[in-house]
């Protein structure tokens, strides 16, 4: 190996595969064991003391730490570029390990209103039960962030690439927002993943996964994860005393004092893990540290399949519109080329001629597609959203977030595209026939 190689960074594809996965010393086993254990033997008293005390970092108990989601944890971190990670059980838990550090009773955060369902609900309703408010905005102009943000305000939390309307923000303008107010920039990547864009190089400080989806791939794990660039100054202003002030959990110890660049990673870790109990069970970090070795040339197909796709609805007379910025037509082919530019994902909608009636009946005639509430596996999958994922909110939320009745949303697989193409198009066929009666 030349010297001219000597310091260069491993590749993506590498360290989708090599990152946190080392041989296990002990047996010389070549993939990451599934430590199925709840608690780890201490060396002596001094020894369990000082791991209790977070003087020395290991194993106590598997609500905290498991060596098998510690090495996922270390690979997500790797793709993102991030300084640390805190993997959990799904998605969702991920947002609320995040806000649990950040947030107290009264203060509030600004998110985009272009926000999964779930999402959506869980920060209007279940947040405020632990006094935390929301104020959602339109994200298209990155000004709108600026206007909603008060004394109070925490964060700001966008998806860079939206589900489920596959809208794409500019991500770089509403960092400076975040930066100037002094507050932390959180971007849920599950639906671009870090293979399309990696939001720290953009300004962000927290990203969120739900690992449920492209990263595992295979529909078969549920996972969440919060990942910190380290970059984020949390002494800068008074707004973040769960980071500067002493824990009295902890015998009055400061976790950006003490720990730094990964103090955010160690706090959600030894404080909001440990009391809100999200676990990730080692047997579906196994899964989707499995998942992630697949996950670049798996969105590559993913992203082939999907422009094909979108190109052959724009053309279907049952089709009123697609929202696919892989599409020239599309408003956010410009954002798509600067923030994504292998490709803008393979999660998007499109409406059909006929509304909600047209849509039901879409969902309902697929053979191929699978019917179902999940996205970036392998197989291709179809919802609609306003029956589905986005029920709960109002016409007027649905609309505003990209669900409205007449609302499709894929998730494209890696099947053969003629076979997805065939399948879509008898859908679609069979409810204009019977839209026209």
């Amino acid at each position: 190996m030349t010297d001219n190689n000597d310091h260069r960074p491993p590749g993506f594809e590498t360290l989708a595969i090599h990152a946190g996965a080392s041989p296990d010393e002990k047996t010389g086993a070549r993939n990451v064991p599934i430590y199925q254990t709840t608690a780890y033997v201490f060396d002596d008293v001094d020894h369990a003391a000082s791991l209790f005390n977070l003087q020395t970092f290991g194993y106590i108990y598997s609500r905290l730490t498991n060596p098998t989601v510690s090495a996922l944890e270390e690979k997500v971190a790797a793709l993102e570029d991030g300084r640390g990670a805190v993997a959990c059980s799904t998605g969702h838990a991920a947002q609320m390990l995040a806000m649990y550090v950040l947030m107290n009773p009264g203060d509030n955060f600004v998110a985009s209103r272009n926000l999964y369902g779930g999402s959506i609900t869980q920060f209007s309703h279940a947040f405020k039960k632990f006094g935390w408010n929301v104020n959602f905005v339109d994200p298209h102009d990155p000004e709108n962030f600026r206007n909603a943000i008060d004394a109070n305000t925490k964060a700001i939390f966008i998806e860079v690439l939206a589900n489920p309307g596959g809208i794409i923000l500019d991500l770089e303008p509403i960092a400076a927002i975040a930066k100037e107010a002094g507050i932390p920039l959180i971007v849920d990547n599950t639906m671009a993943t870090p293979y399309l864009c990696r939001p720290f190089e953009w300004g962000a400080d927290l990203i969120t996964h739900s690992m449920t989806k492209f990263l595992g791939g295979h529909g078969t794990s549920m996972g969440g994860i919060v990942v910190e660039s380290g970059k984020f100054d949390w002494a800068q202003n008074d707004k973040f005393p769960s980071m500067t002030e002493p824990d009295p959990a902890y015998h009055g110890l400061t976790f950006y004092e003490t720990f730094g660049d990964f103090g955010f990673s160690t706090k959600a870790k030894a404080v909001a893990l440990r009391d809100l109990g999200p676990t990730l069970a080692p047997q579906n970090a196994f899964n989707i540290l499995t998942g992630i070795e697949s996950l670049p040339v798996r969105m590559d197909r993913h992203l082939q399949n999907a422009q094909a796709v979108a190109e052959f609805l724009e053309g279907h007379p049952a089709v009123a519109w697609v929202s696919y910025a892989g599409l020239k037509s599309s408003p956010y082919n410009a954002l798509a080329q600067k923030y994504l530019p292998k490709g803008p994902g393979s999660v998007f909608t499109f409406g059909v001629k006929g509304g909600y009636e047209a849509g039901v009946k879409v969902v309902e005639s697929v053979e191929l597609l699978s019917h179902l509430a999940n996205l970036g596996d392998t197989r291709s999958l179809i919802i609609h959203p306003a029956s589905t994922t986005h029920r709960q909110l109002t016409e007027e939320q649905q609309i505003a977030s990209g669900a409205g009745p007449d609302v499709i949303r894929l998730s494209i697989g890696l099947e053969t595209i003629d076979d997805i193409l065939a399948d879509l198009g008898q859908a679609l066929d069979y409810a204009m026939a019977k839209a026209e009666g």
